[in-house]
């Protein structure tokens, strides 16, 4: 063996002992004193060691992967939505349908609407205007409903047509303006076809009163009055701060949680998985606002920009063109056999230890003094980057889970040929769900990288975030080389690849 070949082993064996070191897992490593002061009344202080501790990993991961939440039927949710009302009622001892007015209007959050009463006395009467229960007529409308109650003996003229009607064929909501039961009746059946976003309003200009589900009622019929209950049932559910609605299509679950967090619920029935907070696809560890703003940027950017994440790449070494297939980023060369990075187009033994260079962006010094247009082109090449990563990964992701399907028949194709037992073989199918989970975690990593300010904070996620990218990439390569590695090399590369996700995860996710 050559001096050269014996230091390149002696590194790797070096590196593997401080992997294997950094990811111990014996219960009594978790915390040591060093991660512990005590204060002047002997309270425990978490030193910043503390926070990157197994233990406080342990327990963040906890918080992150176990969370309370029930997947509910509509006649489920409507019992919850009722005792609500019934309770909301009692508290401003108002009707059940002016209730739920109040609820709609405070995403039926109870505790905050009897915070509110306590306040002050004046707090009920602003919160029922608010809520489109009541409403502060202007002095001419005195005036006018004045006149109106000196006059219901004999007719009243309706507000919309201006007919006179007799007054058993008009009436109004609290805000006392008067209509003809023609003009509600299709000002209501209207409003309700036309696919209700919120409550029914009165028909009166400016006039902020809603119409509660009593009133309503009565003007309806038949394939109206369900419709309207229909819309009444998605309103309530959306505007609900506990509840969200299954993703998945058709699917009739409606999701609840006690404590709404943004955390990863699934749905029982159809399987579909989503962030209980804002209902897009689950994007720890970036937090809700930025995945919105990132989601929206990718809609409009990439169509400025013409920006298409490309499928095929030239061999830097022969220069072929090559088709990626697979999810894993370590692409090797079928002609020239030249093992390369597909995000980079780097040599592939460069990315051994140095491989959160590709990942990371390197913002240019001399920007600041540039032209407006300079600039808008290095925003656009930071955006583009970001961009093309989280295309890639989302591309990768996509050609694992039909790889993970493929794993699943060769599994059997290895049972019929009496090598292995069932059990034998699960471990692969528990790579790539684990490989599954930690890429889209690195997946969503992109869009906090890019928001992210400077400083020591951002480079440190970037160094994890890189470091993350190895081993994924790692694990990824084994697994669609399964065939060339033992049992024993996959699932050490699944746990230093968990571990790493873990430790990313509850450093840099947000409480």
């Amino acid at each position: 063996m050559s001096e050269e070949d014996s230091r390149s082993s002696e590194d790797e064996t070096s590196e593997d002992e401080d992997i294997n070191d950094y990811y111990n897992n014996n219960e009594d490593d978790f915390i040591d004193n060093s991660d512990v002061e005590r204060g002047q009344d002997g309270e425990e202080i978490m030193t910043s060691d503390y926070y990157s501790s197994n233990e406080y990993i342990r327990k963040r991961m906890q918080e992150l992967e176990y969370y309370d939440y029930q997947c509910l039927t509509g006649t489920e949710v409507e019992e919850k939505l009722a005792k609500d009302t019934e309770t909301t009622a009692e508290l401003l001892n108002i009707s059940p349908p002016l209730a739920q007015l109040v609820l709609l209007a405070n995403k039926w959050k109870i505790t905050a609407i009897n915070t509110r009463l306590k306040l002050s006395p004046v707090e009920r009467g602003k919160l029922l205007v608010e809520s489109g229960v009541i409403a502060v007529l202007p002095s001419h409308f005195k005036h006018r409903t004045e006149h109106k109650k000196l006059s219901l003996k004999s007719a009243v003229s309706c507000g919309v047509c201006f007919d006179v009607f007799p007054v058993s064929d008009v009436t109004s909501l609290s805000c006392k303006h008067m209509f003809c039961r023609q003009c509600w009746t299709q000002h209501i059946d209207f409003t309700v076809k036309e696919g209700m976003n919120a409550g029914i309003p009165c028909m009166e200009n400016d006039c902020s009163v809603l119409c509660p589900i009593d009133f309503v009622e009565q003007f309806l019929k038949g394939d109206s009055a369900r419709l309207y209950r229909d819309h009444l049932f998605r309103i309530s559910v959306t505007t609900h701060y506990r509840c969200r609605f299954c993703p998945g299509v058709d699917c009739p679950v409606v999701l609840f949680a006690e404590t709404p967090k943004p955390r990863r619920v699934t749905c029982k029935r159809c399987k579909m998985s989503c962030c209980f907070e804002c209902g897009n696809e689950y994007h720890v560890p970036t937090d809700c606002e930025t995945i919105k703003k990132w989601l929206v940027k990718c809609a409009d950017d990439s169509e400025t920009a013409n920006y298409i994440s490309a499928n095929t790449k030239d061999c830097p070494a022969c220069h072929i063109c090559i088709e990626k297939n697979g999810g894993c980023n370590h692409i090797q060369c079928s002609k020239c056999k030249h093992n390369f990075c597909w995000m980079c187009l780097g040599d592939w033994k460069a990315h051994g230890n140095s491989y959160y260079e590709c990942s990371k962006y390197k913002e240019n010094p001399t920007m600041t003094n540039s032209s407006q247009q300079t600039q808008a082109r290095e925003a656009l090449k930071k955006y583009l980057f970001y961009f093309h990563r989280w295309e890639n990964h989302s591309q990768s992701l996509r050609l694992e889970s039909n790889a993970r399907l493929k794993i699943q028949s060769q599994i059997e194709e290895k049972m019929n040929r009496s090598e292995g037992t069932w059990i034998d073989w699960q471990y692969l199918l528990r790579a790539g769900e684990l490989l599954a989970k930690c890429r889209n975690t690195l997946h969503y990593t992109y869009p906090l990288a890019y928001y992210a300010g400077g400083g020591s904070e951002k480079a440190l996620f970037e160094y994890q975030q890189a470091q993350l990218e190895v081993e994924i990439e790692g694990l990824a390569w084994k697994l669609e080389h399964a065939g060339e590695y033992q049992r024993g090399e996959v699932e050490n590369q699944m746990d230093v690849c968990e571990k790493r996700t873990q430790t990313l995860l509850a450093r840099f996710v947000a409480n």
